[in-house]
């Protein structure tokens, strides 16, 4: 199970955090400060952070800072009072994941927990092969034979994210969780969008793997 680490310097916090996290199977860790958060991350193998901003020795927003330049892949979340939208901006701008405003509704918190962990391994996972098609995550680059496909951002994280667990069934607000964050504010019928696109790129690879409605729930992806 994955391994945890909050930074916050309130220990009630750490505490409710602690007690819904473990009750879901979690490791955690917890340091009161930034400069003690990094000394474990230094020497222990943590798979999240959940960060508060406002931190004494060493802040939130150093911590995540410092965090970034060591390991561009560990998954941050940030959760603090600040709820202004420059802070949110700045958050994101130094390399957090997502951003939650304290006070939370406790089961929020694991679920964007679950999402950041599952797009981390999905990320880890690199390639996955589809017949004789592959998509590359560290390139973001859909390999067919010779030919090299460049494909948007978005589009390509959503074929990467279905190829990586052929046929199970995401639902489209899973897929926007995943792809566009919990924080994404737009229609999720854009979900449909990015896959009639991706469809009509591969019309004629459906010997490789073809993307299927699920009974008006979401959407899976299938191989022969």
């Amino acid at each position: 199970m994955a391994t945890i680490l909050i930074a916050d310097d309130d220990a009630r916090i750490r505490e409710l955090m602690s007690l819904f996290l473990r009750n879901e199977g979690f490791e955690l860790v917890e340091a009161t400060n930034g400069s003690e958060a990094l000394s474990i991350i230094e020497d222990s193998r943590i798979d999240l952070v959940i960060l508060d901003i406002m931190m004494p020795v060493m802040n939130g927003w150093d911590l995540c800072r410092e965090i970034r330049q060591r390991d561009s892949n560990i998954p941050l979340l940030m959760v603090t009072v600040k709820a202004e939208a420059a802070q949110k901006v700045k958050g994101f701008q130094l390399g957090t994941d997502d951003y939650l405003t304290k006070p939370f509704d406790p089961m929020e918190l694991v679920m964007r927990v679950k999402a950041l962990l599952k797009r981390s391994m999905i990320v880890s996972s690199q390639t996955v092969q589809l017949g004789g098609i592959m998509l590359n995550r560290r390139s973001y680059q859909v390999i067919r034979g010779d030919e090299v496909l460049n494909l948007p951002l978005k589009e390509f994280e959503l074929l990467f994210l279905l190829a990586s667990h052929p046929g199970q069934i995401f639902t489209r607000e899973q897929l926007i969780t995943q792809i566009w964050g919990m924080n994404y504010e737009g229609d999720d019928r854009t979900v449909d969008v990015h896959i009639k696109r991706i469809r009509e790129k591969f019309v004629a690879d459906t010997q490789h793997f073809q993307i299927e409605a699920a009974r008006s729930l979401g959407y899976r992806l299938v191989t022969p």
